[in-house]
């Protein structure tokens, strides 16, 4: 039985992730590519989660910080993700499926305890010894300015950090029953684009520590 699927977006993070927990890769561990984006990953994350049939998922890799709360660098795990980009309207004027009456799963039959909105728990009991408060973003398109973050802040003041996959990959967890665990390494401040100012390779060490000390936590 699987106990524990570490899932990536991008072959480029796994180049980096995938050496550094080649140790730990193998029995009741295994790493695999859930795609890049909410789509790929949903799609991805679901077909993963019903073929291996986890106890677990992890889903590690990169993400840009919205505040100073979190350090470039560093790397953090998300106690809940939220979406931004389903719903109506852009900028200050969007309002999210949920805040429109629309759940983005409803349960089937209706049962509000398997109801999926806009936010979604996603830090499992096991790992209680590494902090989880934080709220990631997820978003169909990374902010590629200042303006663009101090809208989403503005519409999510909890948020921390931004990422493409993470309410995808929780969603397709949340359906199968399965618990996740989001660990991202923060490689830039979201607005800028200029790789230069960049630290992927340092994130992505700090995102394989973590998940690490989550993997010890939970054998």
């Amino acid at each position: 039985m699987l106990r524990h699927l570490i899932l990536i977006p991008t072959e480029q993070e796994r180049r980096i992730l995938g050496p550094i927990m080649a140790p730990v890769v193998g029995g009741s561990v295994r790493l695999e590519l859930c795609g890049f984006g909410m789509a790929a990953a949903a799609a991805r994350s679901a077909l993963l989660v019903a073929h291996f049939k986890p106890s677990r998922v992890l889903l590690a890799g990169i993400a840009g910080r919205l505040d100073e709360r979190l350090a470039v660098g560093e790397a953090c795990r998300f106690g809940q993700v939220s979406c931004h980009g389903i719903g109506a309207g852009s900028g200050d004027d969007f309002r999210g499926a949920e805040s429109l009456g629309w759940l983005q799963w409803p349960g089937d039959p209706p049962d509000p305890e398997a109801a999926i909105g806009d936010t979604i728990p996603c830090a499992s009991n096991a790992a209680a010894i590494v902090s989880a408060s934080e709220r990631l973003l997820t978003v169909s398109a990374a902010a590629a300015s200042g303006g663009d973050v101090v809208a989403r802040r503005r519409l999510f003041p909890g948020a921390a950090a931004e990422d493409m996959e993470g309410f995808a990959v929780a969603v397709a967890c949340r359906l199968a029953g399965v618990p996740i665990d989001i660990v991202r390494g923060i490689s830039n401040t979201a607005g800028d684009r200029d790789k230069a100012h960049w630290r992927v390779t340092a994130a992505l060490e700090a995102a394989a520590d973590l998940v690490g000390i989550l993997l010890r936590d939970t054998p």
